[in-house]
């Protein structure tokens, strides 16, 4: 692991750091660095809503291709659908030999999508969190653990300029992992698809329909699948599996340690072996981008039945009732 005390911010002195994008990282990278002392501007397309939240910070705000062009470090926060197109059309001719261009995630280096020349740094900074989190533990004197990795130095100075920057923005504080970007994109893939997104909200909804299906009362089926969720998952994130076990009642736990592999049994292990090979091979970045040249269209139906399904109606309306839940919908 690396801390602190690894990681040297003056490497960062003299230069201007561009951050494209200012959604959840974007903005907590911008000001994480700018609270550290770095020269930060923003570069957002024209008409962005995000520029003026950005000047209010008080930082300068630049077209993409002018942020690009200022910068000696230029960090990519743009969705991964969009980074080919804008790299081509606003970021590429921006990039003087010997910047370091990063990326928060490895999906467009790692799949080819973004290809630099032979005379920039490219780097990694991944940290492992949200970005409100990532601000907000920095701000309270915290950070979130972060993930870096080097893809080309041409410098000889990108790993130094690397961990500067996850210094900058809090990570170091909490410790960062040295990786690839193959490992990275690939992990991350898998932990969203099999089991933090893809995973568990389909777990969620197998669960609500056998209750619901079996004639018991939607209210309770969405609080033992779904509200009950946050205090299991807040429970493992403090304390690990054994941890959580620890802190439930022992009928809780033995129902677990009984249960729990018929549910998540060998074929949903050997799911995971499919899901994984499909990322491994590329089938499912090639499968990503087809989609996006398509328009998004099968994304977006998908998108919309998924929203209407009924453990969304029951949750909103109780969520209604719940004064301490933000749930607005701005989605």
């Amino acid at each position: 692991m690396i801390y602190d005390n690894d990681a040297d911010l003056g490497k960062l002195q003299g230069k201007t750091v561009a951050i494209l994008g200012y959604g959840s990282q974007g903005h907590a990278h911008a000001l994480n660095l700018r609270d550290s002392g770095a020269d930060v501007v923003v570069g957002l397309r024209e008409g962005s809503k995000s520029a003026e939240k950005a000047r209010a910070e008080g930082l300068e705000v630049l077209s993409v291709a002018d942020a690009a062009s200022r910068g000696d470090v230029v960090m990519v926060l743009l969705p991964d659908e969009k980074q080919a197109e804008v790299w081509e059309s606003d970021i590429k001719d921006g990039i003087a030999p010997g910047n370091l261009l990063l990326f928060a995630h490895g999906f467009s280096i790692h799949f080819g999508t973004i290809e630099p020349g032979p005379e920039v740094d490219v780097g990694m900074v991944a940290p492992k969190g949200p970005g409100h989190l990532v601000r907000r533990q920095y701000v309270e004197g915290g950070g979130v653990p972060g993930l870096a990795a080097i893809h080309q130095d041409a410098t000889g100075n990108a790993r130094d300029l690397v961990l500067a920057y996850a210094k900058g923005i809090g990570c170091t504080r909490a410790g960062v992992i040295e990786t690839t970007f193959k490992d990275e994109t690939e992990t991350d893939l898998f932990g969203e698809q099999a089991v933090l997104c893809g995973g568990l909200t389909e777990l969620v909804r197998a669960g609500y329909d056998t209750l619901t299906g079996a004639g018991y009362d939607p209210r309770l089926a969405y609080f033992e699948v779904l509200h009950e969720l946050k205090l299991i998952v807040d429970l493992m994130y403090e304390k690990g599996i054994s941890g959580m076990r620890y802190s439930i009642s022992n009928t809780a736990e033995y129902g677990d340690l009984t249960r729990g592999k018929r549910v998540i049994g060998e074929p949903s292990r050997q799911a995971m072996q499919e899901i994984l090979g499909q990322i491994q091979s590329g089938e499912f970045a090639r499968e990503w981008i087809a989609e996006n040249r398509a328009g998004q269209e099968n994304f977006q139906r998908m998108r919309s039945d998924e929203k209407n399904h009924e453990v969304e109606t029951v949750g909103r309306e109780l969520r209604s009732n719940m004064d301490w839940i933000d749930d607005s919908e701005d989605f």
